[in-house]
């Protein structure tokens, strides 16, 4: 199958690339790097030619609702007018547990973004996934400096890889609608996967657990962004991939 990849530059488009092509799959990346503007549509029309499928792994650093909502919106209104017209048969996209229980801004944009998914044009499946392994990571880059003020979320961590597997599965078969949920093996906090993750980066910081204010931060810290339903589970720890992290030398 040629399987096109929105955001196939980034932490999830990567190893979803990576996954179609060891599956047997033609995979195309959809990115500025390779002449497609999904803000505008530039592009869109060349690259999708002869798809089958797109999966959408797109992501914005921003904890504005009205950025997200914003972007989310306008890169799947050009990617599902854009596939319409190519005759892409199935659209998948990545989403996050919980979204709907927890009143971020940057998830009011991915609710945006199932939205539009499912009232557009292109039979689709979303997939929800919990947060990453990185995520531990993400947060600490956000925050240099000698301390890590850390929110003390209940997270269900998965492997990225484990993702890009399953998003790959789904875009071999028919549409679903909403994929049963998909989540890490074990239930984690956020501010100990940063404890945990400090030493493996060779740094010593002083992690100040701090709670978001508001309905999210109560949210969050009460388990929000777990899953609630039985689904399809990772195999690899968040312990696992700190060793194997520490092993491929970026410690």
């Amino acid at each position: 199958m040629r399987i096109a990849v929105a955001g196939g530059t980034g932490l999830a488009g990567r190893h979803v690339v990576a996954e179609l092509t060891a599956a047997g799959h033609e995979p195309v990346v959809l990115a500025r790097s390779a002449g497609v503007d999904l803000t505008t549509g530039a592009g869109l029309d060349a690259a999708l030619a002869g798809a089958d499928a797109v999966i959408d792994t797109v992501n914005l650093s921003t904890m504005s609702r009205t950025k997200a909502v914003a972007f989310f919106e306008s890169v799947t209104r050009n990617l599902l007018a854009a596939e319409e017209r190519a005759g892409v048969g199935h659209h998948i996209a990545l989403s996050i547990v919980g979204i709907e229980r927890v009143g971020h801004g940057y998830y009011q944009g991915k609710i945006a973004q199932e939205r539009a998914v499912a009232a557009g044009p292109v039979p689709w499946t979303v997939l929800r996934a919990t947060q990453f392994h990185e995520f531990a990571e993400q947060m600490l880059d956000l925050m240099p400096g000698p301390f890590a003020p850390i929110p003390p979320m209940r997270v269900q961590p998965v492997a990225v890889r484990e993702v890009a597997r399953h998003l790959v599965a789904l875009a071999a078969g028919a549409p679903q609608g909403t994929a049963p949920e998909l989540a890490g093996p074990r239930e984690e906090s956020l501010t100990g996967m940063v404890r945990a993750l400090l030493p493996v980066r060779g740094e010593r910081r002083l992690v100040l657990p701090f709670r978001l204010p508001g309905r999210a931060g109560r949210a969050m810290a009460s388990g929000a962004l777990l899953p609630t339903a039985p689904g399809p589970r990772g195999t690899q720890t968040f312990t696992e991939w700190l060793g194997e992290r520490s092993a491929s030398g970026k410690g």
